[in-house]
């Protein structure tokens, strides 16, 4: 018999690709706790993600770059977290920010992940098992282990588009791309310098997708402007009329609602490439330094090629290798077999647009190509 909550607080205040990955956990949440008041605490720069959740009664938005910023406000902040007065508070990342606000919020019963020390303040402190089991399962078992939930409600990562956002996104699309153009997403930037396959290598596969008639868009935030041109102008198709880039001008939502008309993501792991999966988006992805168990794209359609290179996975941001071996671990994934993979799908899906593929519940295990072995584990 689960112990009843009425009031219950989840934090991620990391990233875009962190928060999406938490989704499963918010309907799972509402599935065992139908007549509690579950409100969410993010980043304010992430709301798109989140606002419309259906799963949701409030999203509470800290604004980590901007007035939240410095000692006091988040004082202020942790005070206002205070007096709401929640009976449960969950904490799904084990950063400082985060751990602080959850171990200060007053919570009945205060439960997830933490940093040393603040974690003397919480009910239940829970390893992080990223490497040995996907994100999400992990998540899922802070629930198991703290709640003693049984029922288990997962149909993937999902994002509501807010209406605004969805308008925006078609009449752009509508402005942007003939009502045949089959169009392949591109997300070349990443976090991590590790994270980025070659910009030669998707330059190159621009260009062959181009040549035989499909339409290339290339996303991405303002922080990746620099990346995206310096990748076109190595392109020999960079002239052509296929070649569209969205890069620094929409805003998640509309990120969202292209997505959802593509036939195909090529994309780094990244935050993007979370958002694609919750928008039905076939995807090919390449791994290098981040561990695959734990963050692979969460769609069994999906496909990730994972470098050969016995340092992975190393999770360093910049790689301190030198000369030929810099990168050795995104150099050693090929175009060709990039493009092999990036073929079948397309064949596979007939280029249909991902709002009109199938859904397919329970089945989100990627097909991982291991380049270290020239095997593809199930």
């Amino acid at each position: 018999m689960l112990k009843e909550y009425r009031n219950i607080l989840v934090i991620n205040l990391m990233h875009l690709g962190d928060l999406m990955l938490v989704t499963p956990v918010l309907r799972t949440l509402r599935a065992n706790y139908p007549q509690a008041r579950i409100t969410l605490l993010a980043d304010k720069k992430l709301r798109d993600l989140v606002e419309y959740n259906p799963h949701l009664d409030e999203c509470l938005l800290l604004d980590k770059k901007g007035e939240d910023n410095h000692p006091l406000a988040f004082c202020k902040f942790i005070m206002k977290v205070r007096a709401r007065h929640y009976d449960l508070v969950i904490n799904l990342h084990r950063n400082e920010r985060a751990s602080a606000l959850a171990a200060f919020s007053g919570g009945g019963q205060i439960v997830g992940y933490a940093k040393p020390g603040f974690s003397l303040l919480f009910d239940g402190v829970m390893a992080n098992e990223h490497f040995i089991k996907h994100q999400v399962e992990a998540h899922f078992d802070v629930l198991r282990k703290f709640l003693g939930v049984e029922k288990i409600d997962d149909a993937g990562l999902e994002m509501t588009i807010p209406e605004a956002a969805q308008h925006k996104a078609d009449r752009l699309w509508q402005e942007t791309f003939t009502q045949e153009a089959k169009v392949v997403a591109f997300n070349i930037g990443a976090s991590w310098l590790t994270k980025r396959w070659i910009k030669e290598y998707f330059a190159q596969c621009a260009d062959r997708l181009i040549k035989r008639g499909y339409h290339v868009a290339f996303f991405g935030g303002p922080m990746d402007i620099d990346l995206v041109e310096s990748c076109i102008d190595d392109m020999k198709e960079r002239e052509s009329d296929h070649l569209k880039v969205f890069t620094g001008k929409v805003s998640l939502g509309v990120l969202a609602g292209l997505l959802r008309r593509c036939c195909l993501f090529l994309t780094t792991d990244s935050g993007p490439m979370h958002v694609g999966v919750a928008m039905n988006v076939p995807i090919v992805t390449m791994f290098g330094s981040s561990p695959v168990t734990g963050f692979y794209p969460y769609d069994g359609k999906d496909v990730l090629v994972k470098t050969p290179e016995a340092c992975h996975p190393c999770r360093i941001h910049e790689c301190p290798k030198e000369g030929a071996e810099h990168m050795a671990c995104m150099k050693n994934i090929p175009v060709e077999t990039v493009m092999e993979y990036v073929d079948e799908l397309l064949e596979k899906f007939g280029g249909a647009p991902a709002y009109k593929l199938p859904l397919h519940p329970g089945d989100y295990k990627c097909r991982v190509i291991d380049l270290g072995n020239g095997i593809a584990p199930s």
